[in-house]
């Protein structure tokens, strides 16, 4: 018998009515449970695992409807069985049936109606629990492989953020530092979740246009003059044009960083010369961070500053070429930011 492990309650208040009810249940090899008081049946159907109830309507204390009512507050699911000597009642089914009562049978209840019903309502409720399992399973799968999919897509995100690395000099850790500062500014900001995710993952592309930047020019030693430093702008707009089309939100949050984060909060930036808060978010973050950890690094064609020369430099940019809001969140985390630059150094 496919139904010997589940576990039937059956509650009465006449011995002889239960007794034959475990009866029938022990014919058809169903392990059953008996309360001669609905009071201690409800306490224990609320706190452990049933598979169907089998109740008498008329009990003191607590009715069977009363009863149902508490239970089906806890558990919608598990199928109710009311046994009623009240015949064909109307008002005492429908008030059953609004409770939450699955069928009924009258008393004297009838062997074989009783094992049809039980056997035919377990088998419905087995079946909703096997699909909703399988739901459950399916639902799981999807995560699973959802989640696989973001993985490479992020891992690709990793690669392909390493091109301009080749060209520019630049280096991983600068990028690596600029991912962490802009995700701990967003948060700070009050950027949901998806947002410090998206610009985590999207900051590295920053540069991306350098690709598009001749060598004699990105890789110039010294200092470059009006002409050169017109083509080397340009690499916002290269950036923002190689990365705007994709499907993916972080390609797409990528192209808006590579094109806003030369704008400047006065206006004088490039390549759009836009103004204040109508530059984005992401744009506004990583200017900060960019120019931070560019002041903070050692190139060779200068040395590192220390922390406090580039904090000061930030602060008296403010409202000029940075988001005065995003550089007070900065400096507020000073210690983060330290804690980051120390942990992402070039080997």
């Amino acid at each position: 018998m496919k139904f010997h492990n589940m576990q039937i309650v059956s509650i009465d208040d006449n011995k002889n009515n239960l007794f034959l009810i475990e009866s029938m249940c022990v014919e058809i090899e169903l392990n059953v449970k008996s309360f001669f008081d609905p009071l201690e049946a409800l306490m224990y159907v609320l706190k452990n695992h049933v598979d169907m109830i089998v109740i008498d309507y008329m009990m003191p204390n607590l009715n069977g409807i009363d009863f149902i009512k508490e239970f089906r507050n806890k558990n919608k699911k598990v199928p109710i069985i009311m046994v009623t000597a009240s015949g064909n009642n109307d008002q005492i089914h429908k008030n059953a049936f609004d409770a939450g009562v699955n069928d009924f049978l009258s008393k004297p209840v009838n062997s074989l109606l009783f094992k049809a019903r039980v056997l035919n309502l377990l088998d419905s409720y087995e079946n909703r629990i096997l699909l909703e399992d399988k739901a459950k399973l399916l639902e799981f799968e999807v995560q699973k492989a959802t989640q696989k999919l973001i993985n490479r897509e992020q891992e690709t995100l990793n690669i392909l953020g390493k091109t301009a690395e080749y060209k520019d000099p630049e280096t991983a850790s600068h990028v690596s530092r600029v991912a962490h500062y802009s995700k701990m500014l967003a948060r700070e900001y009050g950027l949901s979740k998806v947002d410090q995710d998206l610009i985590f993952y999207a900051s590295p592309f920053h540069d991306l246009g350098k690709v598009g930047i001749e060598d004699k020019i990105l890789l110039k030693p010294g200092r470059l003059d009006k002409d050169e430093f017109e083509i080397m702008k340009t690499h916002a707009q290269i950036g923002y044009e190689i990365l705007k089309d994709s499907q993916s939100e972080y390609l797409k949050a990528g192209a808006m960083i590579a094109i806003s984060h030369h704008e400047k909060f006065d206006g004088n930036g490039y390549p759009g010369q836009i103004k204040g808060e109508d530059i984005h978010i992401f744009g506004r973050i990583v200017a900060v961070v960019d120019v931070f950890d560019a002041l903070t690094s050692n190139r060779p064609y200068k040395r590192a500053w220390n922390f406090d020369d580039a904090l000061n430099l930030l602060i008296q940019e403010k409202q000029k070429h940075f988001d005065p809001v995003i550089v007070d969140l900065f400096v507020k985390n000073i210690d983060e930011v330290k804690t980051i630059y120390n942990s992402f150094q070039e080997e």
